[in-house]
């Protein structure tokens, strides 16, 4: 079952999203910063690479917090890390023009229509303190 770690970059009550574009999976809606433990690392490592791989920037792991797990099916069944961070060094940058067109940030309580499901389901629940659920069963 794939391993996938998300990031709330949270800043002035804004969050960043991504509009995904050229992937083949939800090209034109919003997501976060997101990828899949590589194996051999831990979900938080996974996490600050990710970061650094799509938005150039540097978190220390004191600077993660986890925000929440979500048990998720889909085409296929996955387990979905959720953290957080308000702390970090360097220049948010879009680091994969290839398969992101927009990096914007947005009232976290006023999010744009075409936020990927789960991933607004994710949020809502982080706004509301709700570390764990399920989603497409």
């Amino acid at each position: 079952m794939p391993v996938a770690v998300h990031l709330f970059l949270i800043r002035e009550g804004k969050i960043l999203l991504l509009r995904r574009f050229n992937t083949g999976y939800e090209d034109g809606n919003y997501s976060i910063v997101a990828g899949h433990s590589d194996g051999n690392e831990d979900v938080k490592s996974a996490m600050i690479r990710e970061a650094r791989e799509e938005a150039g920037i540097e978190i220390k792991p004191n600077n993660i917090q986890f925000a929440g797990v979500m048990h998720r099916k889909s085409d296929d069944e996955r387990i979905d890390f959720f953290f957080s961070a308000d702390l970090w060094d360097g220049q948010i940058v879009n680091m994969e023009p290839h398969k992101c067109d927009d990096l914007s940030w947005f009232e976290i309580d006023n999010l744009p229509p075409n936020v990927i499901p789960y991933i607004k389901k994710a949020i809502t629940n982080y706004i509301s303190g709700v570390r764990f659920d399920t989603y497409g069963w």
